[in-house]
């Protein structure tokens, strides 16, 4: 392979970070900078990142989070 197409097939492999498209680092995977990571942790804290779903469905919700029955007809585990 020519010094070319080394160049073309190393550039469609290399990961871009999720914010701003820039080559990512692997200390910061899948971002290229601890700055692009927080924005995209600032973008779930504020909700513009949802996992799609039925909120208003709590018949689903299984046990109250507070350490107690978290599985219907299992004795709760308490705090680890």
């Amino acid at each position: 392979m020519g010094a070319v197409e080394d160049r073309y097939t190393h550039h469609m492999t290399q990961k871009r970070c999720a914010i701003c498209k820039r080559p990512v680092e692997t200390a910061f995977a899948p971002f290229c900078s601890k700055r692009c990571a927080d924005v995209d942790l600032q973008r779930w804290f504020s909700g513009a990142y949802a996992i799609p779903g039925d909120a208003d469905d709590d018949s689903q919700a299984v046990g109250t989070g507070d350490g107690g029955d978290d599985v219907p007809g299992q004795p709760g585990r308490g705090h680890l």
